[in-house]
């Protein structure tokens, strides 16, 4: 072993020293100027006088005042005299200054740059209260961020907290692109690893009063990076006692039961293909749709909340229908059960929540004197199931989902085209459906025709997901253009539903006059944003959006209630309720195509309200069927 000199040992010392940073750099440059003011006045104190150290009462510490005056300043020497040694020794002072300090500037200008390249970076602590934090970066961010500044005008002092791994400066300058209003609401990034132990905690988790974590749609399993980004929370050895409130996106719904069985009671999932395939299915058979849940799901107008059923209880759940008005009953929470449109013979209980849209939660009110005309009243008539025939223009890897979802929905003998310009999977034996698949471009005009779209009762044109979100939205626009033409063509309404995968692009096809648009980003931030504000939430949507459940739909207006006459809101709800249905709103069809007028819909009105409905009207309704 080699011995450690003296020299060595003063070298290593000094080269620690020196990394310490900018405050060490400074204590170094303060003891060199301390040293060299010494070592001058103590020159100056032996003899080597300028003219202003002869003065009387000159004493030690005036000469190091004056020399340390001469170090900052190099214009203090100007007046100096006296011999050549002292002139030349208040120049080495001066110029011994100017090198000091010129290395200090320098020093606190490194220093701060350093400093606000740290800022930059994101990775100081957040010292936030009850705020809303983001794990990850997905387009749905956006929407989201929408929603929950929508949510927060009534909060005070409201902050979103985005922790991602991508440069802090360029997710603020994106955010401020694409959310241009944010309100009263504070949008805070950090950078930073949502699957990391420590970074997850520069967010300050424990304080949140949500947290929502995003799949990072660009990875090979987008999952994996979610159920790692829940383990960091909750195994995180710093973590609060009370439980978190978690809402987490997935991607595929196998990975739906290892999530559940990590965060237990502390987290509620959105499978993102789930979702948007029941939605597609649901839309398919019933175009408009889409329009009502965005409608129903964003903080705009009225959502749905939980109150307590003490006002109604002892009450049948058919009569506490028409016992508020201006709230819509739509289910009941039991024994910690969500109960979308129970039997309208069930006891409300005092302990029970009622499930209502709403304007607010402090709107459920009990009011109103139902006014209800029983002449306007329609006799139910029998339901008539017929095979359906479905046209599908393209394929994703959702595409084989909506086939067996679609089952679900459709009557022996129905039969369904896909349309795809390379060959599908094969697909499983479907027991109510015959599939025939066409390997040809959706694209092209002379596919389109030999199909003949006219026949089809129910058009669905998929997005192709491998390509990027503008190539394929442009994809999907050649087709609608082609299935317009064609349709003015046959002198026929073609019920065509479309998926988009920017919500800017729906403007474009607006001239497209297709009868919906399945927004997939925009509905699953939706989700997600009313989950992470009412967790009670996420069974209501488990059950709204379930085959086997009760669901939205669009029933002409003709077959509950006389149309072209006017009468009450409450006699539509009544009409619905001797079908075992729950009317909470309409949509006009002379208004189905202009967005300044919602689309036509109308959700929760005042059961006051006088209406005149016409034949090719809807009501928008929850039933099993």
């Amino acid at each position: 072993m080699p011995e450690i000199t003296v020299k060595q040992r003063l070298r290593y010392w000094f080269d620690n020293t020196m990394s310490k940073g900018a405050w060490s750099l400074i204590a170094w440059l303060g003891v060199l100027s301390a040293v060299m003011i010494l070592i001058a006045s103590f020159v100056i104190v032996l003899g080597i006088r300028p003219e202003w150290a002869t003065q009387e009462g000159m004493g030690w510490s005036h000469i190091i005042w004056q020399n340390l005056m001469r170090t900052i300043d190099a214009g203090t020497m100007g007046g100096d005299t006296g011999s050549w040694p002292a002139m030349f020794l208040m120049l080495f002072v001066t110029l011994g200054g100017i090198f000091i300090f010129s290395a200090l500037i320098g020093v606190l200008n490194s220093g701060l740059e350093s400093k606000l390249e740290d800022l930059r970076k994101g990775r100081s602590f957040v010292v936030e209260n009850e705020h809303t934090i983001i794990y990850g970066w997905s387009s749905l961010i956006f929407p989201i961020i929408t929603e929950l500044v929508e949510a927060n005008k009534n909060r005070k002092k409201p902050t979103i907290v985005i922790l991602s791994d991508r440069d802090k400066v360029e997710m603020e300058d994106e955010i401020r692109a694409r959310v241009p209003e944010v309100a009263n609401t504070r949008i805070v990034c950090r950078s930073g690893s949502p699957i990391d132990f420590d970074d997850v905690r520069i967010v300050n988790p424990d304080a949140a009063r949500s947290i929502i974590i995003l799949a990072p749609h660009e990875a090979g399993d987008p999952d994996a990076h979610v159920i790692k980004t829940v383990l960091a929370i909750l195994n995180n050895p710093e973590r609060k006692k009370e439980p978190y409130h978690i809402v987490a996106e997935l991607r595929q719904h196998h990975n739906r039961t290892i999530l559940e069985m990590v965060g237990g009671g502390e987290i509620e999932t959105v499978v993102f293909d789930d979702l948007v395939t029941r939605i597609s299915v649901q839309t398919c058979r019933q175009t408009g749709l889409s329009s009502v849940l965005t409608d129903l799901l964003n903080f705009g107008g009225d959502e749905i909340y939980f109150s307590k059923a003490g006002q109604v209880a002892g009450c049948t759940f058919g009569d506490a229908l028409q016992l508020f008005e201006k709230s819509s009953l739509i289910g009941l929470k039991q024994d910690g059960k969500v109960r979308l449109l129970p039997d309208m013979k069930t006891i409300i209980q005092p302990n029970d929540e009622l499930v209502a849209i709403s304007l607010d939660d402090d709107t459920i009110r009990k009011g109103g004197d139902p006014f209800i005309q029983s002449e306007m009243i329609r006799p139910v008539a029998p339901i008539e199931v017929t095979p359906e025939k479905t046209l599908i223009l393209g394929w994703n890897e959702r595409a084989e989902a909506t086939m067996n979802e679609l089952n679900a929905y459709v009557c022996e003998g129905s039969h369904t085209t896909v349309v795809h310009r390379e060959p599908v999977p094969e697909l499983p034996l479907l027991t109510k459906q015959v599939v025939q698949t066409v390997l040809a471009d959706p694209t092209d005009r002379a596919v389109l025709d030999n199909i003949h779209p006219e026949v089809y009762d129910h058009i669905l044109v998929l997005r192709d997901t491998r390509m990027g979100i503008q190539e394929a939205d442009a994809r999907t626009l050649v087709v609608l253009l082609h299935l317009r033409e064609l349709a003015i063509r046959h002198g026929k309404n073609f019920a065509i539903v479309s998926e988009m995968g920017d919500v800017r692009n729906q403007r474009l096809a607006d001239s497209t006059q297709v009868d919906d648009f399945i927004i997939s980003d925009q509905l699953v931030s939706l989700v997600l944003a009313q989950v992470s504000e009412n967790k009670a939430l996420a069974a209501v949507f488990e059950d709204l959006f379930d085959a086997d459940g009760a669901e939205l739909y669009l029933k002409p207006a003709s077959e509950y209630v006389e149309t072209q006459k006017d009468l009450s809101f409450y006699t539509v709800v009544e009409a619905a309720k001797a079908r075992n249905e729950i009317a909470i709103g309409w949509r006009r069809q002379a208004d189905a195509e202009k967005r300044d007028r919602g689309f036509g819909i109308q959700l929760n009105p005042p059961k006051t309200t006088r209406l005149n409905l016409k034949p090719d009207d809807a009501l928008i309704v929850l039933a099993n069927h």
